[in-house]
């Protein structure tokens, strides 16, 4: 089983509630969806770009696609992490080779969760889950209702557990209807810790900040929900 690999290195999760834990990233290529606001080159490329030694911006580039052990092998070398970012992309494309990973660390799945039967594969293979929400606004492709519905789904196959955290994250935009936000939320609560609002990087798509707190003081009254940018973006790191 092997898979394309865009990056490999180690930096600090740089979103939700488990922002500031230094983490090794394993970034797939490729995605299922087109949302308007994402920054990040999915494209499939011959080569994966590897930072063995940690801030340096020093890569060396690795053919891909790449197996399991060869994964495990170059994450080897990243020390006192808190686990293995599955990120992408959509790591879900690749819930197979997932399946197959052996590299001694908690594995932490970033995921559009609108994989439902991928998610079956591998949700006794995670240990953290963060799971977007992609709404109206943002979304592109297929009816926006089996959308939502393959969402819920996901986010009950891989559920809170007493063995797995699994938090949603919502990126906010200007045009970020909060009815549906509420209504969204309304289905998935039992299955998540908390709910992170992430205000867009881009500053020209951000939500003003009076809106973000009237839907966060709202939300409160339900479920734990946080407020947190890309703080990763804010000091320059990977």
């Amino acid at each position: 089983m092997e898979a394309p690999i865009t990056e490999i290195f180690c930096s600090v999760q740089g979103e939700g509630p488990y922002v500031g834990n230094r983490q090794a990233f394993l970034r797939f290529a490729g995605c299922n969806l087109n949302c308007s606001y994402c920054d990040t080159d999915m494209r499939i490329s011959e080569a994966c770009k590897y930072e063995k030694e940690t801030g340096s911006g020093v890569f060396q580039y690795i053919r891909n696609p790449l197996d399991p052990v060869k994964v495990a092998k170059l994450v080897e070398p990243f020390m006192n992490v808190h686990s293995l970012s599955l990120t992408g992309g959509e790591p879900l494309l690749y819930a197979d080779f997932i399946t197959e990973l052996d590299v001694g660390l908690p594995l932490y799945l970033e995921s559009n969760m609108t994989l439902p039967d991928m998610a079956m594969k591998v949700k006794d293979c995670v240990s953290f889950v963060s799971g977007d929400v992609k709404l109206t606004s943002e979304f592109r492709g297929e009816a926006f209702e089996l959308h939502v519905e393959r969402t819920i789904e996901t986010f009950k196959v891989l559920r809170k557990t007493k063995n797995r955290d699994c938090f949603c994250k919502i990126v906010m935009t200007k045009d970020i209807d909060t009815t549906e936000v509420l209504n969204v939320i309304g289905s998935i609560r039992n299955f998540i810790s908390c709910i992170v609002l992430q205000p867009v990087t881009q500053h020209d798509l951000r939500p003003d900040a009076r809106s973000l707190l009237e839907l966060q003081n709202e939300l409160l009254g339900d479920i734990d929900t946080l407020i947190i940018p890309q703080t990763h973006r804010i000091w320059g790191c990977l």
